[in-house]
């Protein structure tokens, strides 16, 4: 019998199989296409100023810039490094005239906010003098104390000076009414906003194109609901002078 022929071995092709590449490029597709719909996407204000932190503390600040309002309508990857996010609007932040006479407000009310009987905070948008419930109207009530008059008109003054925009928003604390004028704690903070309103008006102190009323009642605490202190700091009405915004 003939030997059989024998074959030479097949030799083995080097590197990756093919549908890996095909795999890797549907892969890198796949990302790119995740990243686009990510930089789509609106910035969450709180994430927004973590990264920002996140940032600063890592390559240092390359630009201090005084910035008032939230970052809204913004990407969150940003086409160079230093660009500036500036939110569009029809006003301006406060100018230095603005903050000034904030300071002069504080200043003024520093005796007023030592006896207990008003608060001086700010936000993003307001500078806020917080009137505390308790001094300035009666359980149930929304007629102003008598003894509160000399320092609504001493607030009055200091309003008088600007042309700022002017929100007036009544607080309560989340203790059901029982009887008495108003249904609920929502009708009662509208009325006790309105009641400082009205004293402003009548007073002369400032024109209805500038103020504006509103009542939470006991949806916006700024404190814990558990405490007869906690209560007392939610029954309060809030004078916000806008930061930005001027009467038209």
């Amino acid at each position: 019998m003939a030997d059989e022929l024998e074959l030479p071995p097949e030799e083995a092709e080097e590197g990756a199989p093919e549908w890996v590449v095909t795999f890797g490029d549907m892969m890198s597709l796949l990302l790119c296409f995740f990243i686009l719909l990510l930089s789509f996407s609106e910035t969450d204000a709180g994430k927004y100023k973590e990264l920002a932190g996140s940032l600063e503390k890592a390559f240092g600040v390359q630009k201090v810039l005084e910035v008032y309002g939230k970052p809204m309508g913004m990407k969150m990857i940003a086409r160079e490094f230093e660009q500036a996010f500036v939110e569009q609007a029809s006003v301006g932040p406060a100018g230095g005239a603005e903050r000034r006479l904030f300071q002069e407000y504080a200043r003024a009310l520093e005796g007023l906010q030592k006896q207990g009987i008003l608060e001086i905070t700010e936000d993003d948008e307001y500078f806020i003098i917080r009137l505390v419930g308790q001094a300035t109207f009666a359980s149930g009530k929304a007629s102003i104390e008598p003894k509160m008059l000399p320092s609504l008109r001493t607030i009055g003054e200091l309003l008088r000076a600007s042309e700022q925009e002017i929100v007036v928003a009544g607080h309560t604390d989340n203790i059901p009414l029982k009887g008495g004028p108003y249904e609920s704690n929502l009708a009662l903070s509208a009325a006790r906003a309105a009641a400082v309103v009205y004293f402003f008006l009548e007073q002369g102190f400032i024109g209805p194109e500038r103020i504006a009323t509103m009542g939470y009642g006991e949806h916006r605490p700024i404190a814990a609901n558990d405490t007869d202190a906690n209560r007392q700091k939610n029954r309060r009405v809030d004078i916000k002078i806008s930061l930005t915004r001027k009467a038209s």
